[in-house]
């Protein structure tokens, strides 16, 4: 193992002797959580718009248990429930997109999809893309593929490298929609226009966008937009040359994934993607729970949507009136704090307990060691009460965070 290696794998070791990392969470209640005798407020969740913590998901769920048992023991290949095709058409409608196949989960998604779609041909990877569609890259570079990387969101030098690619390649551009540390979006419709100059396909990771952002309008509940549909619809785009990876396992509480694509491309990925072929099908309770919550998201998503819009708010504010730095500029609700000083992370992990918050902590190598801190993500179930115990924490811990500017 080689010197940076070690060193983080050391570190996260380290977290996990003083009990920092890879806990055990033995109850919750409502966004409280216990760890053995102690009560945490948790802003570590990714269920956004709360539906974890909403009666008509477990009633739904039932339901549909009793209908169709606990698990369709199928691979999709086979057979499937009518709640999938259900889901697929439902998902399509509020995406506005042309078709959608739904699948396990994200991270299976771009491990099949990834080489599928770069066929042997060119991939062009942003920097800051999620660890998983890295992996997905390099399974399909395993299988014949050309791996490029490129600055994190670099225009310039995305354009530069597919000029240089070989004109009947197939050339398939990957990056994160709104990006799991930094709570930012790209800025879509710019390289979507990139990737029709050169003939490429952008494939887009939306997995903390779905549910969360969504189509402008005039009436819109916050600044997050209508409908929770995605990155595409938030940014005015169309999928003429892009497909969207996201899932049901953020915002909607649930264990599933899905391809917004062309007709074609979901016809090829139902003969090719070893997940479809091959994988084992998601459990009823979690289909049933993903049709409960787009009921939800279609009646009152809005709402939840702009209570997640204003308690976010308020911490962004917070954090700008102590001078402390967060990459985070879009007002979305994952907020990065780095530290002062990375070695100084199981300190502060302490503290944060001591004072009964429980985020997400982002340790070397997980991160650079000058993104070494802690990520904060809001939910709609949090309360007002909560965040004003946060408020007051960052305002004691502000010395150990990195100072704005």
């Amino acid at each position: 193992m080689d010197q940076p290696a070690k060193a983080g794998t050391d570190s996260i070791a380290r977290l996990q002797r003083v009990g920092l990392w890879d806990q055990v969470i033995d109850e919750i209640d409502g966004r409280r959580i216990r760890i053995g005798p102690r009560w945490l407020i948790d802003f570590a969740s990714c269920n956004y718009l709360g539906l974890d913590l909403e009666p008509d998901v477990a009633t739904a769920i039932d339901e549909q248990v009793r209908r169709w048992g606990t698990h369709p023991s199928w691979s999709r290949m086979l057979g499937s429930p009518r709640l999938y095709p259900l889901i697929e058409e439902r998902v399509a409608e509020l995406l506005g997109a042309p078709d959608v196949l739904a699948l396990p989960t994200i991270s299976q998604i771009h491990l099949s999809a990834i080489p599928v779609l770069a066929d042997g041909g060119h991939i062009f990877l942003d920097r800051q893309a999620h660890r998983t569609v890295y992996d997905g890259c390099v399974f399909a570079r395993g299988l014949g593929a050309t791996l490029h990387r490129f600055p994190a969101g670099d225009l310039d030098a995305l354009s530069g490298q597919l000029r240089t690619a070989p004109a009947r390649a197939a050339k398939l551009v990957c990056m994160d929609g709104v990006n799991s540390m930094t709570g930012n979006a790209p800025d879509l419709a710019a390289f979507a226009r990139v990737c029709r100059d050169h003939d490429a396909l952008l494939y887009v990771d939306d997995a903390h966008g779905f549910g969360v952002i969504g189509e402008r309008r005039r009436d819109e509940s916050s600044p997050y937009g209508a409908r929770g549909n995605a990155i595409v619809r938030h940014q005015g785009q169309t999928y003429e040359n892009i497909v969207l990876v996201s899932g049901f396992s953020k915002a909607y509480s649930s264990m599933l994934a899905f391809v917004a694509c062309p007709p074609a491309v979901k016809r090829r990925l139902q003969v090719t993607a070893p997940t479809y072929l091959f994988s084992g099908p998601t459990s009823t309770a979690a289909l049933a729970s993903v049709l409960a919550g787009i009921d939800i998201n279609a009646d009152r998503g809005d709402a939840l949507r702009a209570r997640l819009h204003r308690m976010t708010a308020r911490i962004l504010d917070h954090l700008r009136r102590l001078g402390v730095h967060t990459p985070n500029t879009s007002g979305f609700p994952l907020v990065q704090i780095p530290l002062r000083d990375a070695d100084g992370l199981e300190a502060v992990g302490w503290s944060l307990l001591e004072r009964g918050i429980y985020v997400t902590l982002a340790p070397y190598p997980g991160v650079p060691r000058d993104q070494v801190g802690f990520r904060i993500q809001v939910t709609a179930a949090n309360t007002d009460a909560q965040v004003d115990t946060l408020l007051d924490t960052l305002t004691s811990m502000a010395p150990d965070l990195r100072p704005a500017g």
